[in-house]
């Protein structure tokens, strides 16, 4: 059979984790659903149920809440190649603290709740393949944390510059101090001193 693009993308994903025949590859596809998102559109709002986890494959988009005084918080960027979602709203059916929204046109696949349940009944291998993604996210959320605590922001910006060179061109300054967890002024003074350096 021959697969899109994205289907391709989303396939050599899985393949780092789980070997899938061919037919257990077309079953899996056919249970996800195409979404295109259009740049500043949201993709999950706080108060909704997230019905879907994600995987993009063009695009980034950006995950976060708002404190009381209406300041985003942004957690993580998703681009190509990564998962994205509300995995707690997801698992439990419970209203989001998050908003997903697109920083750019993108594309993604989703699977549904009943179609992520059917494809463990189906093909049991995902249910490996699913531990280690969540496993990662988990690994990644807790570094993140104690970064928060032990690092500072120039540190911090210095450390996001390395892991994820190819998003730093991609997202705006704004967002880029709200991932930092300061004012854009003073990532604005961050950047100009790491650039001298």
């Amino acid at each position: 059979m021959n697969f899109k693009e994205s289907h391709l993308l989303i396939l050599t994903n899985v393949s780092r984790f789980i070997d899938l025949s061919e037919l257990e590859k077309q079953k899996y596809i056919s249970l996800l659903t195409e979404v295109k998102v259009e740049k500043k559109d949201f993709l999950l709002q706080a108060g909704e149920v997230a019905k879907y986890e994600y995987f993009i494959t063009h695009g980034c988009l950006k995950v976060y809440t708002i404190d009381d005084d209406g300041a985003p918080h942004i957690s993580m960027f998703a681009i190509e190649d990564y998962w994205t979602g509300d995995l707690s709203s997801f698992m439990t059916k419970e209203p989001s603290r998050y908003y997903i929204k697109a920083t750019e046109h993108s594309e993604l696949l989703g699977i549904s709740r009943a179609s992520y349940d059917l494809l463990f009944q189906e093909i049991p291998k995902f249910e490996r393949f699913y531990r280690i993604l969540y496993q990662k996210s988990l690994i990644s959320y807790i570094r993140r944390s104690n970064q928060g605590i032990s690092l500072t922001a120039e540190e911090r910006y210095i450390d996001f510059k390395k892991k994820y060179p190819q998003l730093v061109s991609r997202i705006t300054q704004k967002d880029l101090a709200a991932y930092i967890g300061i004012t854009p002024e003073f990532m604005s003074k961050i950047i100009s001193k790491v650039n001298r350096m």
